[in-house]
């Protein structure tokens, strides 16, 4: 596809579909003009470099998280949507998460969350200090819930390179995780195939609990100074 026909919509939009399949480390201008059925060279006419088309794919990403209106009585449930909005976007798109960790990411997608983020903490009578606070814990939590699935796409991913199947490959790391759990008590009575099951459920239910528990141990005036 020759450069002027190519469309900055669809760079991104084809960039993101790479990332969702490849992550972060598959990410580069010849593979994303193989997709495009372009040279490199006709992406960067309108992408400068690969750190900016990751900028652009997170901004276009965080626009997918619906924003609910405010309501100060039941700040909570604004929180929470706002919250799984968030967590469920990350799951889409788990390169997101290892993003954090080499981007200071910025664009009108992320800006228009944390403003709605903010303003439901404040109409719920925070003061701006203590909605900044209140924010950043909730994005924190979301963010570190994100990880496990981020983790697994990425280890996933390079084991597939290194032509191991994942499946044997995590089966093979359970067992030795299990060898070096052994001697503990608590880890050992989960290693039994059934009880691992019910942990890892209990695992998946965590996210609500946990983020119930922060939510309730957040209330204007009392979330420190």
């Amino acid at each position: 596809m020759p450069r002027d026909t190519l469309t900055p919509e669809q760079i991104v939009r084809t960039a993101v579909q790479l990332l969702d399949d490849e992550g972060l480390e598959g990410l580069n201008m010849r593979s994303l003009g193989q997709r495009l059925g372009a040279a490199a060279t006709a992406v960067y006419w309108h992408v400068k470099n690969k750190d900016d088309l990751v900028l652009l794919a997170a901004d276009r990403v965080w626009h997918e998280v619906e924003l609910p209106e405010f309501d100060a009585a039941d700040w909570h449930g604004v929180v929470t949507a706002l919250a799984d909005g968030l967590h469920a976007m990350l799951l889409r798109h788990p390169w997101l998460v290892q993003a954090f960790s080499s981007h200071l990411l910025h664009g009108t997608g992320k800006a228009r969350y944390d403003d709605r983020l903010l303003g439901a903490f404040e109409t719920a009578g925070f003061s701006p200090q203590e909605a900044d606070r209140a924010a950043g814990a909730v994005f924190t939590y979301v963010l570190g819930n994100a990880f496990g699935a981020s983790a697994t796409a990425s280890l996933t991913r390079k084991l597939r390179r290194s032509g191991v199947d994942a499946e044997q490959g995590f089966t093979q790391t359970l067992a030795k995780a299990a060898q070096a759990a052994e001697p503990f008590p608590r880890l050992r009575e989960r290693i039994d195939t059934s009880a691992a099951r019910r942990y890892a459920d209990a695992a998946d239910s965590s996210y609500e609990l946990g983020l119930r528990a922060l939510l309730d141990g957040l209330r204007p005036g009392g979330t420190g100074s």
